[in-house]
């Protein structure tokens, strides 16, 4: 069931309308938009989802003029119930630290809005001012920061590309008796297709990834992975070329089309995340208190 809409704790998506000959301000939406239905767009007119610049809600009739400002609300249709819990471990006047299971996305995309970690958050704690500082991908389970505070953001973003915070991830996956542990593994990552799928390609890297040996069991490892750099699916791509996908992988090294299965998630976990905080100077060490079993 999708919650009472409250605009005090959701986030808009933003649209400067574009040049055009449109009427109203409908119209400009339908054309632009025209995956979604003019049906669809009205209802969220009448509900009070589509806002000028000030936030006001707006009438369909609104004339069209160019450049302007529009916030509307991305709703999907019966949107599909993820039936796991993330858990928040942290809240202060600036951080947020949430523990995300695996399979809940972070923010809206696709066929995801209500249900991701941001909106869970935003509803649980009443501010619509969290902002995601990095992002894991949606089958990764463990650690996620969130920015609470607008005004403290920018000291916080700038940990990750100033590669002032470790991040340690734990994965299980085949065992590679033929390297030789720890090692580095550094390539180039692109997008291939289909377009949410990474892979190496020839040229000067842009990734890097530590990774060690925690623990053996038979023909499964637990390694402890470290990425230098934070390009999408890394660990995953990283793992696969060493020989070694990660167990219950959909993605690498071969795609498999199949709908979630709870019971198999993969078997990566953002473990723990360590850092000078940039206010204080005080150390900061957030560890997950999710796990990996065999």
């Amino acid at each position: 069931m999708t919650p009472p809409f409250d605009p005090a704790q959701q986030q808009a998506s933003t649209v400067c309308l574009p040049p055009g000959n449109w009427a109203t301000v409908l119209d400009c939406l339908c054309d632009h938009f025209k995956a979604i239905e003019r049906a669809q767009w009205l209802d969220r007119f009448t509900r009070g989802r589509v806002l000028d610049a000030q936030g006001r809600p707006i009438a369909a009739e609104l004339p069209y003029r160019r450049g302007m400002r529009i916030h509307y609300f991305r709703e999907v249709p019966n949107e599909r119930p993820i039936p796991v819990q993330e858990t928040i471990l942290h809240v202060d006047e600036h951080l947020v630290v949430a523990d995300k299971p695996h399979f809940l996305p972070v923010t809206p995309t696709g066929e995801y809005v209500e249900q991701t970690l941001l909106r869970r958050l935003i509803r649980r704690l009443g501010n619509p001012h969290l902002v995601p500082l990095h992002r894991i991908d949606r089958h990764t389970a463990g650690l996620v920061l969130f920015s609470a505070n607008p005004q403290t953001r920018s000291a916080y973003q700038r940990l990750f590309p100033e590669r002032r915070i470790d991040k340690h991830y734990q994965a299980i996956a085949a065992a590679l008796p033929q390297h030789t542990f720890p090692l580095i593994h550094k390539s180039r990552l692109e997008h291939g297709e289909p377009f949410f799928r990474m892979h190496e390609v020839p040229g000067q890297a842009n990734s890097e990834t530590l990774a060690k040996v925690l623990e053996k069991n038979g023909e499964l490892w637990r390694y402890g992975l470290s990425p230098v750099t934070g390009k999408t699916h890394q660990l995953r791509v990283h793992m696969a070329a060493l020989g070694a996908g990660i167990c219950n992988d959909p993605f690498y090294p071969q795609l498999i089309k199949e709908d979630d299965d709870y019971q198999r998630p993969l078997k990566l976990l953002a473990q723990r995340l360590c850092f000078a905080d940039p206010l204080t100077g005080e150390q900061r060490d957030f560890q997950s208190q999710l796990s990996l079993d065999w």
